[in-house]
């Protein structure tokens, strides 16, 4: 999934704080939507979908952390619990898309996202055939909907331009590779 995907999802999750929490929805937002696309940074540091994709281990984080902010809800509590809660929903959302190749509409990779507590790579679902496809597009344009009815200002603000770089990614997504440099390249 794009990374703007990712993004959207954490802050549609934060949304709910819109509702019980408007003191707080802010913060929520913009904890989910960094803690949503922090995972992607291991493009950087390490093997991607490898370094900081925790499938499996980010919940052991992302639930006491919700029952924190749930029972002490503050700026901190609630921004760690969506924090977390956007960084182990990315990891785990990596697995119903594609392998982590340069070109995925190639089918080439049999490794979606490592699960670090089974010592292995999960297999990708292809349910999203790779990032920057139409249904991922789609995806984005679903998940940004509560976030828009719900948000006013910044948030929202953010979210709509988070929708227009993900229509001009979704245009250029399968030039992209020979665009890639190659330290990134390097790194899949």
């Amino acid at each position: 999934m794009m990374n703007t995907t990712h993004g959207a999802i954490g802050v549609a999750m934060a949304s709910v704080t819109v509702l019980v929490l408007p003191e707080f929805a802010v913060v929520a937002a913009v904890a989910a939507l960094l803690g949503s696309v922090f995972p992607d940074l291991d493009l950087l540091v390490g093997t991607h979908r490898k370094t900081l994709h925790f499938p499996i281990v980010g919940w052991v984080l992302a639930l006491p952390a919700t029952v924190w902010a749930a029972l002490a809800p503050s700026l901190v509590s609630v921004g760690a619990a969506f924090f977390a809660l956007g960084a182990t929903v990315h990891a785990v959302t990596d697995a119903v898309g594609a392998g982590h190749e340069l070109r995925p509409w190639e089918r080439t990779s049999q490794q979606a996202v490592y699960a670090h507590a089974l010592g292995r790579w999960i297999t990708p679902r292809r349910w999203v055939r790779y990032d920057g496809a139409p249904e991922d597009l789609a995806l984005m344009g679903v998940v940004t909907l509560p976030v828009l009815a719900l948000y006013d200002g910044v948030v929202r603000n953010v979210m709509l331009a988070a929708l227009g770089v993900s229509v001009i990614y979704t245009a250029i997504r399968k030039r992209m590779p020979e665009l890639t440099p190659d330290w990134i390249k390097d790194s899949e």
